[in-house]
């Protein structure tokens, strides 16, 4: 794969004990130093006009003159520092530098993943929550929007809801928006019944999962939900917020996907966008085992150098899984 990276998100300092820390990207470039047909490149920042395109305009600013002014806690989670600022630009740019890329037709060993920090899709238009202060994702789907992209659709597999990226296009019929992660966990949000509203009716999927979902569990939501809605929209884009804190190891969840199951998803993904004939990309979320979260990214990019990961043992939906699955199917979803 060819990985966004800029040294400039490294200097977003959150402080000490916090999860979110420059040492999630140190680890990675160590993981992937072993890894063969590994390239870097370090994309430009994104203009601000382009995040005020997604944020509201008037909070862009707030949040800049907040690191400039040394930043602090913008709430209990979510810290800043005087460097913040320019790594979030960095950030956003390396996320519309991948959707760029993708749309150009990067590919297979091409196909881009960008590293940045601080990540987004807790970031909401006007607000930020989450360790997120710009939604990095939205960026990118707003970039090809605005390139040669109708149509772009979003699978977070984070296990977190992607909330802010639900409330930057729940009204929007260009943007498809898809969710899996744990029932009740921060923030709260991404139950099965918010579908969207106006042009954006039934383009936001939720797949909130009990805890203790396994890879299984994850990758029916693809086979029988995710995947027929994303064929039937039909995208020229398929973005991926890539967290990795559902893995069974990760000390913020209670989930069961293993380093495996991740390379099975993006294999599952990788497959949907081909069927569409549209571009792939992926923006780093979360993971906060740094070994799981190396080891996870690691074979998501192994996948794109010809590794066929191992499927489960167990091939049985749990029952929890299922009851969510199949309320989406009533509701008309995973139709093609």
């Amino acid at each position: 794969m060819n990985f966004g990276y800029r040294e400039v998100c490294l200097d977003h300092d959150t402080g000490k004990r916090h999860p979110e820390s420059p040492d999630r990207l140190r680890a990675i470039r160590r993981g992937l130093a072993d890894c063969h047909d590994v390239e870097y490149v370090a994309p430009d920042d994104a203009d601000p006009a382009l995040i005020k395109a997604v944020h509201d305009p008037d909070y862009v600013d707030e949040v800049r003159d907040f690191c400039e002014s040394g930043g602090g806690n913008w709430d209990a989670d979510t810290v800043a520092c005087e460097e913040t600022w320019p790594a979030i630009l960095a950030s956003a740019g390396l996320a519309e530098w991948a959707a760029e890329r993708a749309l150009a037709g990067d590919d297979g060993r091409a196909t881009p993943f960008a590293l940045g920090r601080p990540p987004g899709h807790h970031a909401v238009a006007d607000d930020a929550m989450g360790f997120c202060f710009v939604n990095n994702v939205s960026v990118a789907a707003q970039a090809a929007l605005e390139s040669d992209a109708d149509r772009v659709a979003v699978l977070d597999w984070d296990v977190h809801h992607g909330n802010g990226t639900q409330d930057i296009w729940y009204d929007d019929g260009d943007v498809l928006f898809a969710s899996i992660h744990e029932e009740g966990l921060y923030p709260g949000t991404g139950e099965v019944e918010e579908t969207g509203e106006g042009d954006g009716d039934m383009r936001t999927i939720n797949v909130p999962y009990p805890p203790g979902a396994d890879t299984t569990d994850y990758l029916a939501a693809i086979d029988d939900v995710i995947g027929p809605s994303v064929r039937a929209f039909d995208p020229e884009l398929v973005l991926v917020s890539a967290g990795f804190d559902a893995h069974r190891h990760d000390p913020i969840s209670r989930m069961e996907v293993s380093s495996e199951g991740y390379g099975l998803l993006a294999d599952r993904v990788r497959s949907i966008a081909d069927d569409c004939d549209a571009g792939l990309a992926f923006v780093l979320e979360g993971g906060y085992n740094l070994d799981t979260l190396t080891d996870s990214l690691t074979t998501v990019h192994e996948v794109f150098d010809r590794y066929t990961p191992s499927t489960p043992d167990d091939d049985e939906v749990s029952e929890g899984a299922r009851e969510v699955l199949d309320e989406l199917l009533d509701q008309g979803f995973g139709e093609e």
